[in-house]
């Protein structure tokens, strides 16, 4: 199996994975506030969102011959990012969420397809990216990121679903 096949693969199977984890939650639920840590699940998937339409145009640059130098920021002060992106996103409407979260994971698979087994594994392919493998690159800000929240997701459900006086709010 190539590393384009492998990495297909874990996307599949994390994205599956989230979206059975928050299946049965209505979208009050979704759009819960402090549901993971103080955000909403749906605030961390317009993040999740956001770190992969980075990705994808940290690739589109890498394709050019370009330094991906706005991904490259990113993923030096992951903090600051994510509050920017959620300060540009909040109140975002549930069902552009979902389509955004949709229509962003098919072209991060298209973009997948560009690149070569050794621009994917090379770690010296691309020099910004510090002894790191696009793969590692790819690892990190898709499914690695996504499956953080799983776990924690698929708890609040839980809560939530068990009907807890916290309407599920996880606290930590």
């Amino acid at each position: 199996m190539s590393t384009m096949e492998q990495l297909l693969d874990q996307l599949d199977e994390t994205r599956e994975a989230l979206l059975v984890a928050i299946a049965e939650l209505p979208d009050e639920a979704l759009l819960q506030p402090n549901a993971i840590g103080r955000f909403s699940i749906s605030d961390v998937l317009v993040n999740l969102t956001a770190w992969e339409a980075e990705l994808i145009t940290g690739m589109m640059r890498l394709d050019q011959g370009k330094k991906p130098g706005t991904l490259i920021a990113a993923l030096a002060n992951r903090k600051e990012y994510n509050q920017k992106r959620y300060e540009e996103n909040k109140g975002r409407d549930l069902d552009r969420v979902f389509d955004d979260l949709q229509k962003v994971r098919a072209e991060l698979e298209g973009w997948l397809e560009i690149f070569s087994e050794r621009d994917l594994t090379n770690p010296r392919r691309y020099q910004w990216f510090g002894g790191k493998s696009l793969k590692k690159i790819i690892e990190e800000v898709s499914f690695g990121n996504e499956m953080r929240y799983v776990p924690l997701m698929a708890a609040f459900a839980g809560n939530w679903t068990d009907g807890n006086s916290n309407n599920g709010t996880l606290t930590f």
